[in-house]
């Protein structure tokens, strides 16, 4: 099995390139959906968040108010740092608990979605790090134009995470999306093709 890491900063279009390489036939882990998971009613981590935060960060259905709980990590620091020590040990536990069931067919790839890679995570439990990119004036514009963000949360959102300059530096390729879906995808085949050959190798 070769194992990559997806990651890149928020609005860069790491989920673009996640479901090319999934049609292409990587299998997918997305830390996002076992976050979502892992936040559900009756599971441990939504109890722990619960106990902290208060009922003031749930939605009338008992599920967690995302909105609510980001207000809170945007201009609390110290909130921000709490809810990370709840939720990264859990998901980097539920991650490795699904890569050990996990049994890909040719070619062999899993790739795990991450994010926030390089903030929560070892990049060097992978076989690769692939980090897809975007100048930050055009990543606060899709936040602003797709999410309907303001400008302020823009930014406040974009604070979160550490520039993707030294992630560069510390990813084995680097998928620049800064022009037209049709030349992400060639981007991105370019590295799974890559990819593919690793893969090969390693078997």
């Amino acid at each position: 099995m070769f194992t990559a890491a997806l990651t890149g900063n928020i609005a860069a279009g790491k989920s673009s390139v996640a479901r090319l390489f999934a049609d292409w036939g990587a299998r997918v882990l997305d830390a996002d959906a076992i976050v979502r998971d892992l936040q559900e009613p009756g599971r441990p981590v939504h109890a722990a968040i619960l106990a902290h935060f208060g009922p003031g960060v749930l939605a009338a259905d008992g599920r967690l108010d995302r909105e609510a709980l980001r207000a809170r990590i945007l201009t609390d620091p110290a909130a921000k740092q709490a809810l990370e020590r709840i939720v990264h040990p859990a998901v980097r536990a539920e991650r490795a608990h699904l890569l050990a069931m996990m049994e890909p067919g040719p070619p062999g790839i899993v790739v795990s979605e991450i994010p926030l890679l390089f903030e929560a995570a070892d990049p060097a439990e992978f076989d690769a790090v692939i980090l897809v990119d975007a100048p930050e004036s055009l990543r606060q514009e899709r936040l602003q134009r797709e999410r309907g963000l303001s400008p302020s949360q823009a930014e406040g959102l974009l604070r979160l995470q550490l520039p993707s300059g030294p992630k560069r530096a510390r990813s084995r390729f680097v998928i620049d999306n800064d022009a037209s879906r049709e030349t992400l995808r060639d981007r991105a085949w370019q590295v799974w093709r890559k990819l593919v050959s690793l893969a090969r190798e390693r078997a």
